[in-house]
């Protein structure tokens, strides 16, 4: 699932690029991610990542774990995940619901959250 902001960014890129002619950057969307959206995943978990459609600057990107609007957990992307993938580990994390949050840098920028809760592992 992608955030209301995302898909109102990607119609507008889409858009733009669209009357600018020929696309020569392909819309960013997200095709995998661990946790799924909307998933249950046990607390110890703690490998994250998103998969997109294409290449993604792995130096200009950025991974967060939020809880009620607030970053508890910043995570760093490895920088040697394949080029479509943002991936990172995180600590254990409470039982809770919260939203991965991803923003790909560039120009221009796309962001992007995965809703997922933790629940008891016993």
């Amino acid at each position: 699932m992608i955030t209301r902001r995302l898909a109102c960014l990607s119609g507008i890129s889409a858009s733009l690029l669209g009357a600018a002619g020929p696309a020569t950057a392909q819309e960013l969307r997200v095709l995998d991610s661990a946790p799924k959206a909307d998933a249950v995943i046990g607390g110890r978990s703690s490998a994250f990542y998103v998969r997109f459609n294409r290449p993604v600057d792995h130096e200009d990107s950025r991974l967060a774990i939020k809880q009620d609007g607030r970053i508890v957990e910043v995570l760093h992307p490895r920088l040697e995940s394949t080029p479509d993938v943002l991936f990172a580990r995180a600590p254990t994390l409470k039982p809770g619901s919260y939203k991965l949050h991803w923003l790909v840098g560039g120009s221009p920028q796309f962001d992007g959250e995965i809703p997922f809760t933790v629940g008891n592992d016993g």
